[in-house]
């Protein structure tokens, strides 16, 4: 009985919009080291040349003529190995750009495939860009015949039929598939249905790293016939995987593994490696020599404190305490608290002497008028306007600390304390923020627990706490989560035993504060509908879906 086997490598690789060199450097190094552990073929990630998504610079002639030439470098980096190689990137012919993965083997392009499934929902927007195609690809190699599909062709059963009909054995697809909650489980169930329906194994590459708001989580994987997980591979690591496609007549291909699968982490690990890996590539990529973190005391910026220094590293993060009068004693100690466990540059700088310099002037126009929020926003900004002196003097990026119950609420100061480079847990919940929290302190106690215990407060009057102007967190979270991120409408959460104040409260809220979130900062993406790429709505709109009640 007469037997194929194939060595496939997985480049799980951390890739740059737009660092064509770059790029290519970790591909070259990807390759060589698949080709000495015998790889006869390596699948790197979707638009592994470019990076993704490159968004407008697709529309520059001379990104792809640069796309075009880094693809030429690499055919020619290849000519020697006997190596077949997935590369994606965008390709113009037959008048129309296509999002395309080629074959390279021996320095030529022996296959070209081009995406058919061109996702426009959520984050994605590549039917701006790209045209569809629905023209299959089979190539073989040492008895075994591989097809292509790239990322969104799998959640469709189109393409991968299409490569089944055309003959294909193992599919292999390369993906850039962005993080959030739950995201690998489904990709997981995708790949199993298009196993069942076609019969062929399914070899899956992702990205992985932050690209701006978006966090790649790699997770890549194979499953065989049987739709059993033969591999997968870490998340949130690069990495090169390797497994044996082995063909026996009669059989399904079996995938054998080279090594051992990677652990698969919990969903608040998921999470916190996420945003770290966010905060690391954010900074780093983009050439910043380290953050500075305004500290309150409070819960938030804890958390995104505790976030920057596992992903940039002490000596990388600054800290400043900028009290006030309200600012309660137990705040400052439980700062310097912190800041001793992780050994941050800190300082204080009282504001006390701004605020009132700020009333002096203020005075005269303000003559006759009530005290109102106006005078707890001026202590924001003047935070905010030390954070970014501070940022400008030193090149260092302000990551801001609001959270997404924050953000939804417009709990928060324009240029005050969402004055900032970069937001780190502005898709996170408060009741989420309190998980991380926790979850950190398991690996080792670097939050004092009375951050962690006492009740939340934005410190701008006396006795303050956030529920004086909000509803319980837990209440509140649950409602923006079924209005925001399920679309469920307004009846239907009060239906399920929401009190009606609350939700109304909430969802006014929510509607009255979009001009606000128009003007924060990018942050991190870990839900499936954060506040940024996949959330558009208007900011002048009469529309208001409370009228009903």
């Amino acid at each position: 009985m007469s037997l194929s086997r194939v060595r496939v490598a997985i480049a799980q690789l951390n890739l740059t919009v737009g660092d064509l060199k770059g790029n290519s450097s970790k591909i070259i190094a990807s390759v060589h080291q698949a080709a000495a552990q015998g790889a006869r073929i390596v699948l790197t990630p979707e638009l592994s040349i470019t990076g993704y998504p490159p968004e407008d610079l697709l529309m520059r002639p001379s990104f792809q003529r640069q796309s075009d030439a880094a693809l030429e470098t690499l055919m020619r980096e290849f000519a020697a190995l006997d190596v077949y190689v997935v590369l994606g990137h965008p390709v113009r012919c037959e008048g129309e750009l296509f999002n395309a993965a080629s074959v390279v083997h021996q320095g030529k392009v022996v296959g070209r495939y081009h995406k058919h499934d061109l996702p426009n929902r959520e984050v994605f927007d590549e039917q701006r860009y790209f045209t569809p195609d629905n023209r299959p690809l089979v190539f073989e190699v040492d008895g075994i015949r591989f097809g292509l599909n790239i990322c969104e062709d799998t959640w469709n059963r189109y393409a991968p039929e299409a490569a089944a009909s055309a003959g294909a054995e193992v599919l292999l697809v390369p993906n850039a598939s962005p993080y959030h909650m739950g995201k690998h489980t489904i990709r997981e169930g995708v790949v199993a249905r298009r196993v069942q329906e076609t019969g062929m194994a399914i070899v899956y590459a992702n990205l992985v790293g932050g690209q701006d708001e978006l966090v790649f989580d790699g997770a890549s994987f194979a499953m065989d016939g049987h739709q059993r997980v033969a591999l997968r591979m870490a998340q949130f690591e690069e990495g090169v995987a390797l497994l044996d496609a082995v063909s026996t007549p009669g059989e399904p291909i079996a995938l054998q593994p080279v090594e051992a699968s990677a652990d698969e982490l919990s969903l608040t690990a998921q999470v916190y490696e996420a945003l770290k890996l966010g905060v690391r590539d954010y900074v780093t990529k983009n050439r910043f020599p380290g953050a500075i973190i305004g500290l309150s005391g409070g819960v938030d910026s804890a958390l995104t404190l505790a976030i920057a220094v596992d992903a940039l590293g002490a000596d990388q993060v600054r800290c400043v305490m900028m009290p006030s009068p309200y600012t309660a004693d137990i705040s400052l100690t439980d700062s310097r608290d912190m800041v001793q466990r992780l050994g941050v540059q800190y300082d204080e700088i009282s504001i006390a002497d701004c605020m009132q310099s700020f009333e002096q002037s203020l005075a005269p126009l303000f003559t006759g008028l009530p005290v109102d929020t106006t005078e707890e926003n001026l202590q924001a900004r003047i935070r905010g306007t030390l954070l970014m002196a501070l940022s400008n003097k030193t090149g260092r990026i302000v990551l801001t600390t609001g959270n997404k119950s924050e953000m939804a609420t417009g709990y928060c100061t324009l240029y005050g304390d969402m004055a900032g480079g970069f937001a780190v847990i502005k898709d996170i919940f408060k009741t989420w923020v309190y998980k991380l929290c926790e979850y950190r302190n398991g690996i080792s106690q670097i939050i004092p627990e009375r951050i962690i215990t006492r009740p939340p407060s934005a410190e701008l009057r006396p006795d303050q706490v956030d529920q004086d102007s909000l509803p319980p967190y837990d209440v509140l979270d649950a409602i923006l989560a079924r209005y925001m991120e399920q679309d469920e409408t307004v009846e239907n959460i009060i239906s399920s035993g929401f009190a009606k104040e609350d939700v109304v409260k909430a969802v006014k809220l929510l509607r009255i504060n979009e001009y606000k979130r128009r003007q924060a900062p990018v942050g991190i993406r870990v839900t499936h509908r954060a506040f940024g790429r996949d959330w558009r709505y208007p900011i002048t709109s009469k529309f208001n879906d409370l009228e009903d009640l």
